[in-house]
């Protein structure tokens, strides 16, 4: 609820200092946790960090969903990272995540801001 309120008060450094505070005291985080963290992120361009996230949901016992796709997806577009963006959803495809029209639009987007057409 914390990492929440930090997200829609556009306070992603607060939120990760929440987040780090759950990790330090053992707290398991959940996809919905990280996915407000990432939203945080995403909206104060901190395309790093999102990524980071992702990553690290990736790696854990967690399934990221259709929606950190997208949004981590923005984030390299927010970034300029458009061959991250398209390693993302090369991901989405390859894996058991749904590929929608919202998540190819949002790589497409990231190719354009790039140049890359």
């Amino acid at each position: 609820a914390a990492i929440s309120a930090c997200e829609k008060g556009g306070e992603w450094e607060n939120a990760l200092q929440v987040f780090n505070g759950m990790i330090q005291v053992r707290v398991e985080s959940d996809v919905i946790t990280l996915t407000a963290l990432m939203s945080a992120c995403k909206k104060a361009s901190q395309w790093e960090n999102g990524l980071w996230l992702l990553t690290m949901m990736m790696q854990s016992k967690m399934e990221p969903s259709t929606m950190n796709f997208k949004t981590a997806i923005t984030v390299c577009e927010k970034g300029g990272e458009w061959e991250r963006a398209l390693q993302f959803l090369n991901v989405m495809m390859q894996g058991k995540v749904e590929c929608t029209v919202i998540t190819f639009n949002a790589a497409i987007s990231a190719c354009e801001d790039a140049g890359e057409r």
